[in-house]
């Protein structure tokens, strides 16, 4: 598949000058700080040395001291209290830090995931009637209930207050809760917006130690937990949450929580772990608790305070996980022979397709596969009991949200954001949907929009490559949205070492440009390029620095995004 590749704009070089100069780096990297507007001394320094007394005071959010003062009622008066959460990592991390800090001070409370399945995603009536049958007077939502104000209503009359911290965008008027601590709240002054749901339930966390007198410690034991959810939710990695995930990184790697040593225990050992190995490792395996059966089984896992348990109840992670990924790759090969065995799909400008009794637990992760597979706006349904339930996934700068709204008179209930959205419609209404969606998107969205881009910062000679320079990148870490870990393009590149195939994917190479200097390359899932880097071929490379770590030695290696031959550059 062809991939486009854009350059970042070049920023005011007097700029550029004195950044390198006052930071006594190269003009490259200032080029890189300056395009992310981190254009002076104290932004740099503020950058690159994050600091917990950066955090903001938890109590310039909205309703902080409502939902402080409902708890230490609540506690004072021995209620019994309930931390709900939404089934996936967010959720998941969430109810575990919270449950686990007021486990200290109040043993009357439990925890309630939703069942995917039977309840669905946020606060279900299901789960309220359970409170109430256990005489539960207090809910601390988490990742979800901004807009649950019928049942938040409905909660209430039955004697169940709701405290609610949830990042999701607030509909047109709140519920009718003790408390709401929601950044995104128009009435809300706090200024970062973007934590992540386990990252404002550490900030109640805060807020009850400030006003209880508790030292930083007794929040900061869960700050690993944030890391994981800021890291699975990609969510943004500036500000607020790039101090609570450079910390968080520093505790998983130091001293984690048991559970999360248990998951990185029953998975390749690592020389340290980055936001990279959450999402691919660590996230996947909390995940695949909800996507298989019930995530109950991952707050297990993160609660747990006792190793050898941990272990066994990590366990169960894994094999579900296991089960997702053999899941995920069947469902992904059938829906790939599917859409290859229908022709005129390839003149579509979008990817609708319906399994039966496809797994609604992974359906999601196959559209993300379709999307990578066709690059187009995808759905992917799976058919039972005559109700078609599906995961839809985009591609940059296309709103399928929105898309689905066109639809509206042809879907039961749909929810989500501009990039990913969830819905169900009735069998009988596949075929009109699938006409009417590819209609939208093929009047909407922009030929470019239908080809994967790679953007990188800065065009540089392989040759400027040293220690130095992957040290300071090193250090721009933790890396995602908004900070992204710099991609660089290099031309007139050539690998006089024979080139080669790793596990019939992976392509394996040596680069040189114009000296004798010869760096390591890799490209995972680039051994169809082979043929642009063999028999002497220059090439051109988008790529990113990192550092292999192997056989207890450490050497530099460009991990490459995309080849292609420099006579057609």
């Amino acid at each position: 598949m062809e991939i486009r590749w854009t350059a970042k704009s070049l920023p005011n070089q007097e700029i550029v000058a004195r950044l390198s100069k006052e930071l006594n780096v190269s003009e490259p990297m200032a080029t890189i700080l300056v395009q992310r507007e981190i254009d002076t001394y104290d932004k740099a320094k503020n950058f690159f040395r994050p600091a917990l007394s950066e955090l903001h005071d938890p109590y310039l959010m909205k309703d902080m001291e409502l939902a402080y003062r409902r708890i230490k009622d609540a506690i004072k008066a021995q209620e019994s209290l309930m931390v709900y959460g939404d089934y996936d990592v967010d959720g998941t991390t969430a109810v575990s830090l919270v449950y686990s800090y007021f486990k200290t001070l109040n043993q009357n409370i439990e925890y309630y995931i939703p069942d995917r399945y039977k309840e669905g995603y946020g606060i279900s009536k299901m789960g309220i009637d359970h409170a109430k049958e256990n005489g539960v007077t207090l809910i601390i939502a988490l990742d979800c209930g901004i807009r649950s104000n019928e049942l938040v209503d409905y909660a209430k009359s039955i004697g169940i207050d709701f405290i609610i911290c949830d990042h999701h965008l607030p509909g047109a008027e709140l519920p009718n809760a003790a408390a709401i601590l929601n950044p995104k709240r128009k009435d809300c002054d706090y200024p970062y917006k973007e934590l992540s749901g386990a990252g404002i339930g550490f900030k109640l966390l805060q807020g009850y130690s400030k006003r209880e007198g508790f030292s930083d410690e007794k929040a900061l034991e869960y700050i690993d937990l944030v890391a994981v959810s800021i890291a699975a939710d990609m969510v943004d990695m500036r500000g607020e949450n790039r101090i609570l995930a450079y910390y968080g990184l520093k505790k998983l790697n130091e001293n984690p929580s048991l559970g999360l040593q248990a998951l990185m225990d029953g998975g390749p050992k690592k020389q340290s772990y980055s936001i990279q190995d959450i999402v691919f490792g660590i996230g996947p395996k909390i995940n695949a608790a909800g996507r298989i059966s019930d995530a109950k089984a991952a707050v297990r896992v993160l609660i747990e305070t006792e190793y050898t348990k941990a272990m066994q109840l990590s366990r169960v992670l894994n094999d579900r996980n296991d089960e997702r990924k053999e899941l995920d790759t069947d469902i992904t090969k059938t829906a790939i022979e599917l859409i290859n065995s229908h022709p005129d799909m390839a003149n579509r400008r979008s990817v609708v397709i319906k399994g039966d009794e496809w797994h609604k637990g992974v359906i999601g992760i196959v559209a993300s596969r379709m999307v990578e597979q066709y690059y187009k706006p995808t759905i992917v349904f799976s058919l039972n009991d005559g109700m078609l339930t599906g995961s839809a996934r985009s591609v940059k700068n296309f709103d399928i949200h929105e898309a689905i709204t066109q639809c509206s008179d042809l879907v039961e209930q749909f929810g989500g954001h501009k990039y990913a959205a969830g819905l169900s419609l009735k069998a009988e209404n596949f075929d009109a949907f699938v006409e009417k969606f590819e209609g939208i998107v093929a009047r909407d969205i922009q030929n470019a929009s239908l080809t994967p881009e790679v953007e990188y910062d800065l065009e540089i000679d392989i040759d400027s490559i040293t220690p130095n320079m992957m040290k300071l990148i090193g250090q721009m870490s933790p890396f995602g949205p908004g900070n992204p870990q710099p991609i660089f393009m290099s031309q007139g590149l050539k690998s006089n070492n024979s080139p080669r195939i790793l596990k019939d994917k992976h392509l394996k190479l040596q680069l040189q440009q114009n000296s004798r200097f010869m760096i390591d390359g890799i490209g995972f899932g680039l051994a169809e390029q082979l043929p642009i880097v063999t028999n002497g071929a220059i090439f051109d490379a988008c790529y990113c620095i990192e550092e292999n770590f192997y056989n207890g030695q450490v050497k530099l290696q460009l991990r490459l995004r995309d080849l292609r031959n420099t006579r057609t550059s």
